[in-house]
């Protein structure tokens, strides 16, 4: 007769309370970024906006004699202008002032973990002051500090006023860079560091060969988050006459004699176009978060 093993050949039964064994799970996190709020937004809801604007345009513009089909053609006939010479450079603006951002960020992210205490001080100050200050406010310190044009060599070089929306914009955008590439290199495991250490690595050779290319990966979804954000906020730079689409479609309107029937047609059009252009990037920007995130 076989003998009766509690637990081995047999379940075991007891009336005291067990641990249960640990069943690891990945932690359910909730990300409030930018790019998940607009990747939300299902990709009609914006149209539904836009149509639902037209019975009160429509109603206004029959009162006062410009009919709504009068305003929409008035719409078609400025829309080149308003894609080639508005949106492509609002898109040129956003695209430089990330460039500049992110190369100056990579260098004072770099700076944070610095060994040097002065180096890590400074880049520390630098990024909180300009990651916590008024977009609209730098802007306006850019512009008004900065020269029309600069003398150099008996040569006169102008510095146009887009140029200083470039420059204004990329101080916080390099301070929010500087904490991505700072949050990167911070997540890679200490193991990683060590076991350089172990084979005579110097720490630029670990900085730069071991720990950069895996922070890669994990910086693209933040920095294409950051650029949406920045694409959204370029518009700004209008109320300091930089000639974006913003500015153009006040023209525009301008020249069609500030009729009212084209204040929502007009703007409309542009809140579609940005949509247009940010959502797919929003829509990426979450694939590839997914794609690159660490699995526990």
């Amino acid at each position: 007769m076989s003998r009766v093993i509690p637990g081995l050949t047999a379940v075991s039964k007891s009336d005291l309370p067990v641990l249960l064994p640990f069943k690891p799970t990945p932690a359910a996190t909730t990300r409030v970024n930018f790019s998940q709020w607009l990747a939300s937004i299902p990709f009609w809801v914006p149209f539904m906006i836009f149509a639902a604007a037209f019975w009160p345009v429509h109603a206004f513009a029959q009162s006062n004699g410009f009919s709504l089909t009068q305003a929409f053609e008035t719409l078609w006939r400025w829309i080149p202008f308003l894609l080639l010479h508005g949106f492509v450079f609002t898109v040129i603006i956003s695209v430089l002032t990330m460039l500049l951002g992110t190369i100056l960020g990579v260098f004072l992210g770099l700076g944070q973990i610095s060994r040097n205490r002065f180096v890590r001080w400074c880049s520390y100050w630098i990024t909180q002051i300009f990651r916590n200050s008024p977009w609209l406010v730098l802007l306006f310190i850019v512009m008004l500090s900065f020269p029309f044009q600069i003398d150099l060599f008996g040569l006169s070089i102008p510095v146009p006023d887009w140029t200083k929306a470039v420059i204004g914009l990329s101080l916080p955008v390099m301070a929010n860079i500087s904490e991505i590439v700072r949050g990167a290199i911070g997540s890679v495991p200490s193991a990683q560091w060590e076991a350089a250490e172990s084979l005579a690595f110097s720490r630029r050779q670990t900085l730069f060969e071991i720990i950069l290319p895996q922070c890669i990966k994990r910086m693209i979804p933040p920095w294409m988050n950051w650029y949406a954000i920045l694409t959204m906020a370029t518009p700004i730079v209008s109320i300091l006459g930089v000639e974006e689409v913003l500015n153009l479609t006040r023209q525009a309107i301008e020249a069609e004699n500030n009729r009212p029937e084209l204040l929502i047609p007009f703007y409309g059009f542009v809140l579609l176009i940005f949509f247009v252009y940010c959502y797919p990037i929003a829509r990426l920007t979450m694939w590839l978060e997914r794609k690159y995130a660490v699995k526990l």
